[in-house]
């Protein structure tokens, strides 16, 4: 697969797919003209990665994590490491929730605003 599908398919743009070369992220074969080639895999490889960044992995983080993924098996260190990182995650989530929280109360009194209330007035 040309690297402009694998693009289109994985929702992403040339740039990123040369970027995750780059950083060893997602390897390419080379035609004899120098044009990268994909296994039909990539498409969700990339989008794997994609997840691992919006996660706030480091490229070096996602490096160590994508064999894990191919083998199962998960070098000494790593996992305290993901251990950590899922902690972050679940903070994030945590503050996530609560923004919306907010949120959903601002739309709330915005649909429906308390007549007694002088603000805005």
């Amino acid at each position: 697969m040309r690297i402009g599908e694998v693009a289109e398919r994985a929702g992403v743009s040339v740039r990123a797919l040369r970027y995750y070369e780059e950083q060893r992220l997602l390897p390419a074969d080379r035609s004899a003209g120098g044009q990268r080639h994909y296994p039909a895999s990539a498409v969700e490889r990339v989008k794997l990665i994609q997840q691992l960044y919006a996660a706030g992995l480091t490229s070096t983080t996602v490096r160590e994590v994508l064999p894990c993924v191919d083998t199962g098996e998960v070098p000494p260190g790593l996992l305290d490491r993901l251990t950590a990182e899922r902690a972050v995650v679940d903070q994030r989530i945590t503050d996530l929730l609560t923004v919306r929280d907010r949120l959903d109360d601002v739309i709330g009194v915005a649909r429906n605003p308390d007549p007694a209330c002088a603000h805005g007035k």
